[in-house]
């Protein structure tokens, strides 16, 4: 959560530098190239049969979808706002993985599931006007998200996760091309930019690896909530690197969020 936090940031600073539609494809490019080497290195194929089973397919839609408007939102919203929508996601996973793989949800993290949910309410203010249109490309964002979450659970046990993350990445260079077909803009950074780059594909392959690691080892119900801290982080850096100050409603409805997370990480008696 660190790394992807990271990796939002330096998309926003980097964004009026260089086209939104080259930062996803020349990251997922390299994202893909990084992780089809280390499949290499440990005798694989980067992207085998077993990557065109229908599992991977829908989750390589889902990646599309996450990848696509989350970062149009981090882009056009402050990022603190998109943040904290994205926390939505346990709202989503957690039920969906009680139906799909048997995980057990008792009462309490019901409970604290719906808390949570009022958080993201309180975040998103909907009220006579509506929800913002950036609001509405993160909440996109998170669907995607979670419903790639949910597939990488169920994705085949042959598949590595260099193997999907040659896939996912992939996918990241297919949005970004989608990005750049409908804007037609094409804007390459100056120097400065290019160590910006370098600095959001380390995090964001890094943040990448790590969460599919732990969605594929670990019980969804339990490896979700730590998506919480996400929020942390991005807080921490919209207020230091873009000065973003959180209202009183932003700050409830996130203390609410993290909260709920943080009782969810409670171990089941």
């Amino acid at each position: 959560m660190a790394g992807f936090a990271l990796e939002d940031t330096g998309i926003k600073l980097l964004a009026p530098q260089m086209s939104l539609g080259l930062i996803l494809i020349a990251e997922g490019a390299l994202g893909a190239v990084w992780f089809a080497l280390a499949a290499r290195r440990a005798g694989r194929a980067p992207l085998p049969l077993a990557a065109m089973s229908r599992t991977l397919v829908v989750r390589s839609g889902f990646e599309l979808t996450g990848r696509l408007f989350y970062a149009l939102a981090v882009v056009f919203a402050p990022i603190s706002t998109v943040t904290a929508i994205l926390q939505a996601t346990p709202l989503v996973v957690v039920p969906l993985a009680a139906r799909m793989f048997g995980e057990t949800v008792g009462v309490r993290r019901w409970a604290v599931i719906l808390g949570g949910f009022v958080g993201v309410l309180i975040v998103l203010r909907p009220g006579l006007a509506g929800i913002s249109a950036t609001s509405v490309l993160a909440l996109a964002g998170m669907l995607g998200f979670a419903g790639r979450d949910l597939a990488t659970r169920a994705a085949p046990p042959a598949l590595s996760n260099d193997q999907l993350g040659v896939a996912g990445f992939g996918v990241l260079a297919v949005s970004g091309a989608v990005i750049a077909g409908v804007s037609g803009r094409f804007a390459w950074p100056g120097p400065s930019g290019w160590a910006l780059f370098a600095a959001l594909c380390i995090t964001g392959i890094f943040g990448y690896d790590a969460l599919t690691r732990a969605m594929r080892t670990g019980e969804v119900g339990a490896v979700t909530p730590f998506r919480y801290s996400r929020l942390v982080f991005a807080m921490a850096l919209a207020v230091t690197v873009f000065g973003e100050r959180p209202d009183l409603p932003m700050i409830l409805g996130s203390l609410m969020i993290v909260g709920c997370g943080l009782v969810l990480l409670v171990p089941k008696r």
